[in-house]
């Protein structure tokens, strides 16, 4: 295994905040990257050569893994066959297995089952008579949501009584979905951990997340949970990548469930990528996230994942929460990150600020 040197380029599929990041990342430590996207985006702004094309486009996506030394990704709604097809030509890394598991909830909650790992209750419906055959099976409260491309509460539907099904089957318009029911738990944490070429294995602290109209809003690390708990969470992790020879930086979000006496961990998504929740390893731990995948897919050693303080906050800013960065900036101990969009829009996360929490506090 070869480390990638300095000055190297590093391919992009993405042009959104995290490929944004990413690429300020991977300057730091010298690499220069192209961004591929179909559409144009914040990422643009921090790197050395873009490309728009279309990611079916073969010609488009053959120059521009000529042009580089490997290929990540920056969000999981990339077509599985376009790095298949970059593979061919440059190694694409988080490959096409991890890919293909994290697009699709019913290929996630099945991997983690099979590693021994508690999820939600759940079955596949793919038409009107399989929902109901499912809420046979899963008693209401239930959510349904498409399997593929859903993310921030997209592609879902409670259904809180049975007379709520019509309506829930109609949301997804007779895509593939699954059937989840209900889970009681105390709070929502995730893991964001890396995996390197040679199976080494860092996690950062068990976060804790507050959403707010399915958006995440806070993370605070660590989370406030039971050392076993979080212990099961990290080794879930752990399993999980490497039972898709992962390699890269990757999230999985779980709820906290007391029962037994004892809090435990049931796993709700993998996002085969730099996560939201861990935007507070940015100024909050010795190496961000967004290094720690640039050193990953690199070929370097993972760096160090421990908390510069006793603890970390990062709040997103949605919206027209951007528009006080004037008082952020000036906040003595707030770190803004803007990303650099110009289009203000309700729901758009438009940066973040972090927080740390002094180690005598």
């Amino acid at each position: 295994m070869t480390a990638l040197p300095p000055g190297s380029t590093i391919g992009i599929l993405g042009s959104g905040q995290l490929g944004r990041m990413l690429a300020l990342a991977a300057a730091r430590l010298g690499f220069k990257c192209h961004i591929y996207s179909d559409v144009a985006g914040p990422a643009f702004d921090v790197c050395d050569a873009h490309t728009v094309a279309p990611y079916d486009d073969q010609a488009a996506l053959t120059a521009f893994a000529t042009s580089i030394s490997v290929a990540t990704y920056e969000f999981e709604n990339i077509p599985v066959a376009t790095v298949e097809f970059l593979n061919a030509i440059v190694p694409v890394r988080p490959g096409a297995k991890a890919l293909a598991c994290a697009q699709d909830r019913i290929n996630e909650k099945t991997l983690a089952r099979q590693l021994g790992a508690e999820t939600a209750p759940f079955a596949q419906v793919d038409s009107r008579a399989d929902l109901d055959r499912a809420l046979k099976e899963i008693s209401v409260p239930a959510v349904l949501k498409t399997r593929r491309f859903g993310y921030d509460g997209k592609g879902q539907a409670k259904i809180l009584t049975l007379s709520d099904a019509d309506a829930a089957w109609a949301a997804m318009r007779d895509q593939p979905s699954i059937l989840e029911g209900f889970v009681t738990f105390d709070r929502e944490v995730s893991v964001v951990a890396a995996r390197s070429l040679d199976g080494a294995f860092r996690a950062f602290e068990v976060t804790e997340n507050e959403h707010r109209n399915h958006i995440l809003h806070r993370s605070v690390a660590p989370a406030g949970m039971e050392a076993e708990a979080a212990t099961e969470a990290l080794e879930t992790a752990r399993r999980i990548a490497a039972a898709l020879d992962y390699v890269g930086v990757f999230a999985i979000e779980y709820f906290v469930v007391t029962a037994g006496g004892r809090e435990h961990v049931y796993v709700n998504e993998m996002a085969p990528r730099v996560h939201n929740s861990g935007h507070w390893t940015m100024d909050g731990a010795e190496t961000s996230q967004f290094e720690q995948h640039i050193r990953a897919i690199a070929g370097w050693p993972l760096g160090s994942t421990r908390l510069k303080a006793a603890g970390a906050e990062m709040i997103n800013l949605i919206g027209d929460d951007i528009l006080a960065w004037d008082r952020i900036a000036a906040e003595p101990g707030a770190f803004l990150h803007h990303y650099g969009k110009t289009d203000v829009r309700p729901g758009r996360k438009m940066g973040h600020v972090n927080r740390l929490r002094a180690k005598d506090a």
